[in-house]
């Protein structure tokens, strides 16, 4: 397959990340390779070479593209403020339908590569950064709307928030038998009540 005309290029472009994401979707990170990809469109990898250079670019470009997918992706709802925003957002992570259980699998896969680069692990520090700030307003507020302690740290709260997820998709990938669709609902369910019963602090243990 020829180089792109500058015309073409940004078609091709789409083309190159569609056939990325069916080879992560099929082989995750662990088997994305210029050859696989290269495979998957019929194509030569000196082709894919006019936009991936180096292993690195493809890694970074498939994490950027996962990124992308992962916002674009339906989402719950959200009927009311506060804690119920909360809990649509956190249900909207966990691998509670086909789509994304199989996104949570590529990116579980992604993470020894990024572990294993500095800028990688810059790049996904920051992710999770803007994962916490899409989430803490709504903490904000719950705790506007009483349904949180008047001294509740949300930042606190929205890395917790994140960090309880995170661990329970990872439990659920790899014991889906233990981690039925219920029982991840139920258990960030409790997670939410945990931290609004914060609220029954200096009121004689009622909660308000």
């Amino acid at each position: 397959m020829p180089p792109p005309a500058p015309g073409d290029r940004e078609a091709r472009r789409k083309d190159v990340s569609e056939a990325v994401w069916r080879v992560l979707a099929d082989k995750g990170f662990g088997g994305l390779t210029l050859r696989a990809v290269a495979a998957e469109m019929g194509a030569s990898t000196g082709m894919l070479m006019h936009y991936f250079p180096t292993k690195r670019a493809l890694t970074t470009h498939a994490l950027d593209l996962l990124e992308k997918r992962t916002a674009e992706r339906p989402r719950r709802a959200r009927t009311a403020e506060g804690l119920a925003t909360v809990r649509a957002m956190l249900l909207d992570i966990l691998p509670l339908t086909p789509g994304d259980t199989a996104r949570n699998r590529i990116w579980v896969s992604s993470w020894d590569l990024s572990l294993a680069d500095d800028a990688l692990t810059a790049e996904q520090a920051a992710r999770y950064t803007r994962l916490r700030s899409t989430i803490r307003p709504h903490f904000d507020a719950a705790r506007e709307l009483g349904q949180l302690a008047t001294d509740a740290d949300t930042d606190q709260l929205a890395a917790a928030a994140v960090a309880f997820t995170h661990g329970l998709v990872v439990q659920a990938l790899f014991d889906p038998g233990r981690f039925p669709d219920e029982a991840q609902t139920a258990m960030l369910d409790g997670f939410l009540d945990s931290i609004a019963a914060e609220r029954i602090r200096g009121r004689g243990g009622r909660r308000t």
